[in-house]
């Protein structure tokens, strides 16, 4: 077997003590001298007669041990081991992005509240200090008041007004055709432009930076007349579904949205993931996974509006069970990702 050292590895100092963390196995480990050392000689793939080479003081057995304690906190990977493959996976299709945009692994599969707890909801989410104030005043300076708003003058502005999360939602079934129509209105491709540069480029009705649009939607029908229950990918040119083979149902979509049970109880489900090299085609820099994070939110919003102009009840959520998701979606989570989820029902 030979190990080299993870190529995922952040280090910075917390409480006097160094601290590795590998941000794809989500695993955070203070090492001592002995350790940085070792990790610093093993860039490249080393094979155990290599390392008891470098190291002819020590006994075998200490320096195997050595390698499984470094293997099992993360900071060695050893070759042919799924660890491994995720490693190279993610630092070379995420090259231009990290070490800085390492946030996005490091934050998947986050433990959530269990939200059907009050006392445990209450500990987790109240701390003992005040909440930090609603609005931001600006005490000193010249204050001009503003005419009141007025009513709703259009029919967008009714809609905007009446938009809210929703929770609780009846048992009626939604029609095919409300899908269809949220989907195109959404997701769908709605024209194209044509650039000198960059050629033709597929238009939304939501903003999308450098008009890369790199959110996919997977529709996750629970109650669609004229749809059997599953998960479906959605092409937004062709305005068709591609039936994947996962059968759905109101525990699974509670479970991924980190069991928040009302999930379940909508009609559908819209799991939204990125495909980033869309963007870091055009967009070297990591500032450019905010704007990916920002194509979501405007999805988010976009859909909220819209399910609300049919007489829906949208809710949005990110609080979502990554691996899960992405494994029954059968993306490999690294070149594409879930990072949001949109579901409607008709109000209660």
């Amino acid at each position: 077997m030979r190990f080299r050292r993870a190529g995922t590895l952040l280090s910075y100092w917390q409480d006097g003590e160094q601290v590795f963390h590998n941000y794809a196995q989500r695993r955070c480990v203070a090492a001592n001298d002995s350790a940085r050392w070792l990790l610093d000689q093993l860039g490249d793939w080393c094979s155990r007669e290599q390392l008891l080479a470098l190291l002819p003081g020590y006994a075998p057995d200490s320096v195997d041990q050595a390698v499984r304690d470094l293997l099992a906190q993360g900071l060695l990977v050893a070759e042919g081991s799924p660890e491994a493959a995720l490693d190279t996976a993610i630092t070379e299709q995420w090259a231009p992005w990290l070490p800085d945009a390492g946030l996005h692994f490091s934050t998947k599969d986050t433990a959530y509240v269990n939200r059907d707890s009050s006392a445990e909801l209450k500990a987790a989410s109240l701390p003992d200090s005040p909440p930090p104030p609603s609005y931001k005043s600006q005490p000193g300076l010249p204050s001009i008041a503003l005419p009141e708003r007025q009513a709703a003058q259009s029919a967008f502005q009714e809609v905007l007004l009446a938009r809210r999360t929703h929770r609780r939602f009846s048992e009626r079934p939604l029609p095919l055709a409300t899908v269809s129509q949220l989907l195109a209105l959404c997701w769908g491709v709605t024209g194209h432009a044509e650039t000198p540069t960059f050629g033709q480029l597929p238009l939304k009705t939501s903003p999308s930076g450098g008009a890369r649009h790199p959110v996919e939607v997977y529709l996750m029908a629970l109650q669609v007349e004229g749809l059997a229950a599953g998960i479906y990918h959605y092409h937004p040119l062709e305005h068709r579904l591609a039936a994947l083979n996962v059968a759905a149902s109101p525990e699974l979509a509670a479970r991924y949205c980190a069991d928040q049970r009302y999930t379940g109880q909508a009609a559908a489900l819209f799991l939204m993931t990125a495909v980033f090299p869309r963007t870091m085609w055009k967009y070297h820099k990591a500032r450019a996974y905010r704007v990916v994070l920002l194509d979501a939110g405007h999805l988010g919003q976009t859909f909220c509006l819209t399910a609300t102009d049919l007489g829906l009840a949208p809710f949005c959520t990110a609080a979502l069970k990554d691996t899960l998701i992405e494994h029954d979606l059968g993306i490999d989570g690294v070149s594409e990702s879930v990072l949001y989820v949109t579901g409607v029902g008709y109000p209660v």
